[in-house]
């Protein structure tokens, strides 16, 4: 049985040359596509939860001048790539801590974005109830990962620690509404990953 830090520790190592694996530039292109979706309010207060590097938050950053942000990773290594990558200086912080619980206040945020990371977690309705819970009523989660075809609506993976899952449409729109969001819509944006979008709606 892997220890529960065993993931976190494969993290740590990979984070030197995580930007430079083909990978990481395949979800740099898929961030690019992101962003033709993403609406945020004036001011937008965000979280880019298992922010790995910081990439995403610092195009965030520069597409929204007034935009603060808050990385959260578990990995401290992966944290010290983004802070040194951070280009966005005081509006960008990156902190460490888990994705359940989470280390916020409720209604903090304007929206959150997870990418690629979700599919890592082991109690996927925890975290989902905690991003509902730190949204802002109105709020948008932009949850992108790769899909399943899968006749149970969930495949799964052994080639981490814990494994990975990822989750069909139908499974995604199921698992967020039941911790309280209301779901948007589905887009493809590379390949089969997907973005999916969900509103708090109280």
């Amino acid at each position: 049985m892997n220890s529960p830090n065993s993931k976190q520790q494969l993290f740590d190592r990979w984070a030197p040359f995580y930007d430079f694996w083909i990978p990481s530039i395949l979800y740099q292109a898929t961030h690019q596509r992101l962003l033709e979706y993403v609406e945020l309010p004036e001011d937008p207060n965000v979280l880019d939860l298992s922010c790995g590097t910081g990439r995403l938050l610092n195009r965030l950053a520069a597409a929204y001048p007034s935009l603060q942000g808050t990385g959260l990773d578990f990995s401290a290594a992966m944290l010290r790539q983004a802070r040194r990558s951070n280009r966005h200086r005081p509006r960008l912080i990156f902190v460490q801590g888990q994705a359940a619980p989470l280390r916020f206040t409720d209604r903090q945020f304007d929206a959150i974005f997870n990418t690629f990371s979700f599919l890592h977690y082991p109690e996927p309705q925890q975290v989902l109830a905690e991003i509902c819970r730190v949204l802002r009523p109105d709020g948008t989660f932009y949850w992108v990962d790769p899909t399943t075809n899968a006749s149970t609506g969930v495949g799964y993976s052994p080639v981490t620690p814990n494994g990975m899952r990822v989750y069909s449409p139908e499974v995604r729109q199921q698992m967020g509404t039941q911790a309280g969001m209301k779901h948007i819509r589905h887009e493809y944006l590379i390949g089969k990953n997907l973005l999916s979008m969900f509103v708090k709606v109280s």
